[in-house]
């Protein structure tokens, strides 16, 4: 049976790794935050003190982490992937990172022999608990189809996109979309709060005709019950519309409501409400 690692155990990594534990896998697990570790090795998981000690163990480790910066940092590091990949195991990072991170990262690994797939993933908290993500993956055919038994493990529809980039470019693309929509949300309930109508007559109209969608009712929800834990928190979303903004000006695409989205999100980070989800854009709106 394949041994497969998995590095970053935030709302989503710790999540997925579960489903992996679930489908009867052996696996090895770091997390910068050891203590968030606890709770899979109660359910069979190996703790090890360091990246590349989960590269060295395992055929195929699986890394989810914050940003750019944190990917870059687990790769590159001391005591990084780098230095335990390589004989032919497989890194599959899926973090939301611009193109050229996941180009730097999947060079590097080449580099010490090993093989990089690219599988960043649209959905939050809740899919990533029912293993009902959508796996956009791009790199190395081969690791593809090695890892697939554990991506089904995670996912309800994997997705193999060609070259290393077209993953991460995919996955701004669909958070840009994302998040224009949350702020057209929210812009819509206040809107329609100071004109005297009810959140839930809103959601009615727009859950009975071609608007209709999960988000707006998962969320709409959400914000009527005050409730902002997060699912996928608000800070999160700006770094990815930033990303989108950036790739945008790389290519000479305008996005100007990608743009006038990324500064609302923005405004709503500096007002403390990163770590909310990010449907609590509405508390900035609404002041």
């Amino acid at each position: 049976m394949q041994t497969f690692g998995f590095i970053g155990l935030g709302i989503m990594g710790s999540a997925m790794a579960k489903n992996l534990l679930r489908g009867g896998f052996p696996v090895t697990i770091w997390n910068r935050s050891a203590d968030k570790c606890a709770e899979l090795v109660a359910m069979g998981a190996q703790q090890v003190p360091t990246p590349a000690r989960v590269a060295a163990q395992c055929s195929i480790t699986f890394a989810m982490l914050a940003d750019p910066a944190a990917a870059e940092a687990v790769c590159f590091g001391h005591d990084g992937v780098l230095d335990g990949i390589g004989a032919g195991r497989g890194y599959v990072d899926m973090s939301t990172v611009d193109d050229g991170t996941a180009q730097r990262i999947a060079t590097g690994i080449a580099a010490r022999g090993g093989r990089y797939l690219e599988g960043p993933v649209s959905g939050s908290r809740k899919p990533a608990e029912d293993g009902s993500l959508i796996i956009l993956a791009a790199g190395d055919r081969s690791l593809y189809d090695e890892a697939l038994p554990g991506l089904e493990k995670m996912g309800k529809k994997i997705l193999y996109l060609g070259e290393v980039g077209n993953g991460a470019r995919m996955k701004l693309v669909v958070n840009m979309i994302m998040g224009g929509m949350m702020a057209t949300f929210c812009e819509g309930l206040a809107l329609g709060d100071k004109a005297g109508l009810q959140a839930g007559d809103i959601l009615k109209v727009l859950a009975a005709g071609a608007l209709a969608n999960p988000m707006f009712q998962l969320k709409g929800s959400a914000i009527g019950q005050g409730n902002f834990a997060p699912a996928f928190p608000l800070k999160h979303m700006q770094k990815d519309l930033r990303l989108a903004v950036a790739l945008g000006d790389r290519l000479d695409q305008p996005l100007a409501s990608a743009a006038t989205a990324n500064e609302a999100f923005k405004r709503a980070k500096a007002a403390g409400l990163g770590d909310e989800d990010f449907c609590a854009l509405i508390k900035t709106i609404t002041t």
